[in-house]
């Protein structure tokens, strides 16, 4: 293992280009003046890190994952298909993009990268953001060119296999103008291995671009993974972004969607269900910039045993943000006494002439429909599986990749199948 210090910095910088050393070496300046987050910190006071950064290093690759990709799967003929294991990736052929990892594309001299490469997300953030700018080597690169459609969804396979070690995957998106593509990052680990990974995912739509970007995670049990996405959308460019959410004992998400540009839009539909002792932690900032921008998040999750969920959404309006729309809708089931979520959707609205609305509930499966079902002759217990599917049906309905929601209705019923059977629901 390779600690994250001055000399594994120095190794990484060896042979890299002047602006990547510069940017290594701010995240690294960052790093070493940062500590690690208290729950006393607002952004961090319902969860508990237990881990030190200081306790991993980076890894040489491991072997694959042996197990079925159901992500991959569901999804049939890809454009291109990319799998970063434990922070290395491999690329396969495309000809409708530029798709290639970010190591390639940092090496063939045409500087392509320097412009979008690490400028989504702020360095000094927290020690995590800075960790990844200091110690990033490889990722994927996907640029679609002006006026392409590329029909077929892309798929990148972050793995991490490595117990002990932390990886820094990094996927950089753009979309020119009025151009189309479709992208799904799945991420996974093997159950048993103290792993952390800790992803930045930066997109960047241009004017009338249209982007559907899904994530899915079902990391192992003992993976810890603290992610940062940042999506950019320009005047009339559209986002659809999904997000589901099953793996890791710890899950963090920071996504911030920035709607810059006049007529931009977004939707955010998401699926979680945590158990045993998880924590799954979404922590969402919407930022209308641009005049008659609209939005609306979807998130629905369910947690048991002793798991927690946290869903944290800022909506913030600018004062030249006028006609804005944004909506923002979070529904959580808690299935055990000693489970926990906790919701808190916040609007800032700086200027009139907006339309804005936000709810969120928590609570338990609701008895009517079930004592319903019931008198129908079916027992307890398949009728809470028919109501747990129902729950969830409406955002999986709806993700940006439908094929998706094969996988995750799978995913759903076995995991509250199980707690039944073994009598913790």
């Amino acid at each position: 293992m390779q600690p994250l210090d001055q000399d594994t910095l120095d190794r990484l910088n060896a042979t890299a280009l002047d602006w990547v050393r510069e940017s290594r070496s701010r995240g690294f300046e960052q790093f070493e003046k940062l500590t690690m987050p208290a729950s006393e910190e607002e952004a961090w006071r319902y969860v508990n890190l237990d881990f030190a950064l200081s306790d991993f290093g980076l890894a040489d690759q491991g072997t694959p994952m042996s197990e079925p990709d159901e992500v991959a799967a569901a999804l049939g003929e890809l454009a291109g298909h990319a799998t970063i294991l434990d922070g290395y990736a491999t690329v396969g052929r495309c000809d409708d993009a530029i798709f290639t990892s970010v190591a390639a594309k940092l090496g063939d001299g045409t500087n392509e990268l320097r412009d979008v490469f690490g400028t989504g997300i702020d360095a000094g953030a927290d020690i995590f953001s800075a960790a990844h700018h200091a110690f990033v080597h490889d990722g994927v690169f996907l640029h679609v060119p002006a006026g392409r459609t590329v029909e077929r969804p892309f798929y990148v396979d972050v793995q991490a296999t490595r117990g002990g070690a932390i990886s820094f995957p990094h996927i950089t998106i753009v979309v020119e103008c009025d151009a189309e593509a479709s992208i799904v990052i799945g991420f996974r680990s093997p159950d048993g291995e103290h792993i952390v990974v800790n992803p930045q995912i930066e997109a960047f739509v241009r004017d009338a671009g249209r982007l559907k970007l899904s994530t899915y995670q079902r990391f192992g049990n003992e993976t810890r993974s603290i992610i940062h996405d940042r999506v950019v959308i320009g005047r009339d460019a559209t986002a659809k972004l999904g997000e589901v959410g099953f793996g890791g004992s710890l899950g963090r998400l920071d996504l911030d969607l920035e709607l810059t540009g006049k007529g931009a839009h977004t939707d955010l539909v998401g699926a979680f269900y945590g158990e045993h002792h998880q924590v799954l932690d979404y922590r969402l900032l919407m930022h209308h910039v641009g005049v008659s921008t609209s939005s609306d998040v979807f998130l629905k999750g369910a947690v048991q045993d002793t798991a927690e969920s946290v869903f944290t959404g800022l909506v913030r309006i600018e004062r030249d943000a006028a006609k804005t729309s944004a909506f923002e809708t979070n529904r959580n089931l808690v299935l055990s006494e000693g489970a926990r979520a906790n919701s808190v959707p916040n609007l800032e609205i700086l200027c009139d002439d907006v339309i804005c609305g936000h709810g969120s509930t928590v609570g338990p499966l609701d008895e009517e429909p079930l004592y319903y079902l019931m008198s129908r002759g079916l027992s307890r217990e398949r009728a809470s599986r028919l109501l747990i599917r129902g729950f969830f049906e409406e955002a999986l309905d709806r993700l940006p990749q439908p094929e998706l929601a094969v996988p995750a209705r799978v995913a759903v019923n076995r995991r509250f199948v199980t707690a039944q059977q073994e009598g913790r629901v």
